[in-house]
């Protein structure tokens, strides 16, 4: 993995166990639903980022080394499993 999306995401993660810890928290304590809901949402938000930078990371390094070693049929069937994960 490149380290530069590497170290981005295990920052993100970071920062996603304390959103997810304080919205833990906010349960217990029977917080205003709209304020859990905008918490989970931007969760959300925070995991999607993480999934669009390891996509970046694969499509910059494994199946760019897929087409280059000619390994093609694999480099599609890998494109096609990630379009049919976001459908």
């Amino acid at each position: 993995m490149d380290k530069k999306i590497k170290k981005k995401i295990l920052k993100r993660l970071s920062i996603i166990k304390g959103q997810v810890e304080g919205l833990g928290k906010m349960i217990e304590n029977e917080k205003y639903c709209l304020d859990i809901l905008i918490q989970a949402s931007a969760i959300k938000n925070a995991i999607s980022s993480i999934e669009r930078e390891v996509l970046k990371n694969h499509l910059k390094t494994h199946v760019i080394d897929q087409i280059k070693n000619n390994k093609k049929k694999k480099a599609v069937e890998e494109l096609i499993k990630i379009y049919k994960l976001k459908k």
